[in-house]
């Protein structure tokens, strides 16, 4: 068991907060107040099901097009491990182990939130796996991103019933030797807490969480790399002026603007004579592209917020009101839109980033062709542009939109899906692909600079340079480039794993 613990409380958290508690490895709890609602929830809900005349749509009924079938109360739990286990069909590769584990903490917030009937027991048993270092094992396609992600939480809800697979403290085990190393029994769900489990759209949310967290840092970092770019390019300071961002006043483009010209202060290039009036628009237009990308991570951060903190099963119990009422919040199709959004903004990040890269190698501005010593002997970085190149193209692809798709399932009960978990894993894949192409940025602007016979970039970048070539010299032959590549690739993470936003 771990030693510190965070109290989850029925407060506004943001997506950061969540991070935060998932790289911080403490264990988890529930405040009082939270535990007394689910309390108070599971209570009212055995009262109304205890009326035998009563009908709840997938408490003591079948499930999607088997909604008017009613279940007699000697199955009702039946009816619960019995839907788990049916609906843990997912296909596809692993998801990746930290994700996996951010959607069964976001699973034990949202059923905490006392709106969703389940047992404090139930609720117990999770954060006590949790806390064990319980990560389930869940795979990337199954789910339509309406009723819920419900394959994938059918798997995490499997290893509560003793089924599947997940890691243990990173050792991935049948789900029954995890119950025998811990000393405990496979739980016995109730009525409505199998639905509970499946229902919500924590698959989703855990991608859109790890996005926009890191797009909210990758967007200080492609700044950082442009100015290098800039500076070794030698570019002009002009595109960024105040006086050009105030006249098309969008927020993005003013903070991008701002954000180039305080990386670009002192920088030593600057005193030297312009090459061209103009710079190509990779460079020029740095504001009005990275700009727009910026303000869509601000617009996606909002809407992943808000889903962050809101309950998202069915039927919703409303003691209060004396409710049940069976609505669609699972539908994610908040997600899927701004998942797609956030895709494009940044793939465009990406596109922009592999132009510089091209401008770079091209042999103009004093700088050898391919940034290459002895041109012809050597290649230099000629094929590392193709690698973004082709790299920028898959993000294009990826980049068709899930949420205008959707396929009827559920015998036409459920005839409309959000198709978010697939908006949420190419999302993913987008962003580790933009990652790729910054690195092949980044290593290519530091070559070119270093031809720049001593100039200095400002103070920032120049610290940044001067840990990078710590790993990485100046190329003066060809190299293995693949390992170049995976040297520059693993510092943009470091630099990243180590940005507070």
């Amino acid at each position: 068991m771990k030693d510190n613990t965070v109290i989850l409380e029925d407060i506004g958290y943001t997506i950061f907060d969540f991070v935060s508690i998932l790289n911080s490895d403490n264990s988890i709890q529930l405040d009082s107040a939270l535990r007394e609602k689910v309390v108070k929830c599971r209570q009212f809900l055995d009262d109304k099901i205890s009326d035998p005349n009563a009908v709840f749509y997938g408490i003591n009924t079948g499930f999607g097009s088997l909604c008017n079938t009613k279940i007699n109360s000697q199955d009702l739990s039946k009816l619960q491990s019995s839907l788990v286990l049916s609906h843990a069909c997912g296909m596809g590769d692993e998801i990746p182990y930290s994700i996996a584990k951010l959607i069964f903490l976001l699973k034990i917030f949202n059923l905490s939130k006392g709106y969703s009937g389940v047992s404090e027991s139930l609720m117990s048993r999770m954060i006590e796996l949790y806390n064990h270092g319980l990560v389930p094992q869940i795979f990337e396609y199954g789910s339509l991103g309406a009723s819920g992600d419900l394959a994938p939480l059918a798997h995490l809800s499997s290893v509560f019933l003793g089924k599947g697979k997940a890691y243990l403290n990173g050792e991935l085990l049948e789900a029954t030797e995890i119950h025998q190393r811990l000393g405990i029994e496979p739980i016995t769900l109730k009525a409505k807490e199998g639905l509970a489990l499946l229902n919500g759209t924590q698959f989703s949310l855990a991608f859109a969480v790890y996005c926009v967290s890191e797009a909210n840092k990758l967007i200080h970092l492609i700044n950082i790399i442009s100015a290098l770019s800039l500076d070794a390019y030698a570019c002009d300071n002009a595109p960024f002026n105040p006086e050009i961002q105030n006249i098309r006043p969008h927020e993005g483009q003013r903070f991008i603007a701002q954000e180039i010209l305080n990386l670009r202060e002192n920088s030593e290039i600057l005193d030297y004579p312009r090459y061209s009036v103009q710079d190509p628009y990779s460079f020029r237009c740095i504001p009005q592209v990275h700009g727009a990308s910026y303000d869509t991570i601000q617009y996606v951060t909002k809407v992943v917020n808000t889903e962050l903190n809101s309950v998202t099963d069915n039927p919703n119990i409303f003691p209060d009101s004396d409710l049940i009422i069976s609505g669609g919040n699972f539908h994610a199709q908040p997600l899927a839109l701004v998942l797609d959004f956030l895709a494009i903004a940044l793939a465009e990040l990406g596109n922009i980033s592999e132009r510089r890269t091209y401008q770079l190698i091209n042999g103009d501005r004093d700088l050898p062709v391919y940034l290459a010593k002895d041109a012809g002997v050597n290649s230099g970085y000629m094929i590392a542009q193709y690698s973004a190149a082709s790299i920028v193209s898959h993000n294009k692809q990826l980049c068709t939109p899930s949420s205008v798709d959707s396929i009827v399932s559920s015998k036409g009960q459920e005839d409309h899906v959000s198709m978010a978990a697939n908006a949420a894993t190419k999302c993913y894949k987008v962003l580790e692909n933009v990652k790729s192409v910054l690195a092949i940025e980044w290593m290519t602007a530091n070559q070119a600079m270093d031809f720049r016979n001593g100039i200095k970039c400002g103070t920032v970048v120049e610290n940044y340079r001067s840990q990078f070539r710590k790993y990485l010299p100046f190329r003066t032959s060809d190299v293995y480039m693949k390992d170049d590549q995976d040297i520059s690739r693993e510092f943009i993470q470091k630099t990243m794993n180590e940005m507070v936003v």
